[in-house]
């Protein structure tokens, strides 16, 4: 196969060398709410085409070196004296896998566990595109099933306006502590 970025010949769908030049996370932070702050690892612009992999047949091979290289790293270096749960948002399957599934596998380490399909959006709506009127209007009425007196991490793919975060914040947050949400891709930083 070819790497999709400089389309050499590659064993993976991004080559090492590409991997190396072009996917070195930096920690970027923004605070949606009061102390409540959202860690994301590429500025959105720089990774777009990559993230829109996820709609293809190949996305979650994007979405797993993605991963590897910010999520699994982070995990490694990330120390808190108690066990901490990854929860990715809304982690339903679409288009043959879940984006924020391979996101919170990457973070299992000594000290997070991820765990899936507790944190379930009622209404299915697709925000992307879509301005933050039609966001706040449509929230995506989350559950958190079994989840009590732990600390939390948040998963997401995109971090936009911040809507959908603060909604599971507030619903992790009522009979547990969220410490920050992870997010690959903040889409209004600017380098």
């Amino acid at each position: 196969m070819k790497c999709i970025i400089c389309e050499s010949w590659s064993f993976l769908v991004i080559c090492k060398t590409c991997q190396y030049d072009f996917l070195q996370p930096r920690l970027y932070k923004r605070e949606i709410k009061k102390n409540f702050f959202i860690y994301s690892f590429y500025n959105y612009e720089e990774i777009e085409d990559l993230l829109s992999a996820k709609y293809h047949f190949f996305g979650d091979r994007v979405l797993n070196i993605l991963a590897l290289n910010s999520f699994a790293f982070f995990a490694k270096e990330f120390s808190f004296n108690t066990a901490t749960l990854a929860i990715p948002i809304d982690d339903h399957t679409r288009h043959e896998f879940s984006h924020t599934a391979i996101l919170a596998k990457h973070l299992n380490s000594k000290n997070i566990t991820s765990t899936y399909n507790v944190l379930k959006a009622q209404n299915k709506v697709v925000y992307a595109g879509k301005k933050l009127s039609f966001r706040k209007k449509n929230p995506r009425n989350f559950i958190l099933k079994n989840i009590s007196n732990k600390k939390i991490i948040l998963v997401d793919d995109v971090l936009t306006s911040g809507t959908t975060l603060t909604e599971a914040f507030n619903v992790c947050s009522l009979k547990n502590e969220v410490l920050f949400a992870l997010c690959l891709a903040d889409a209004k930083h600017k380098s």
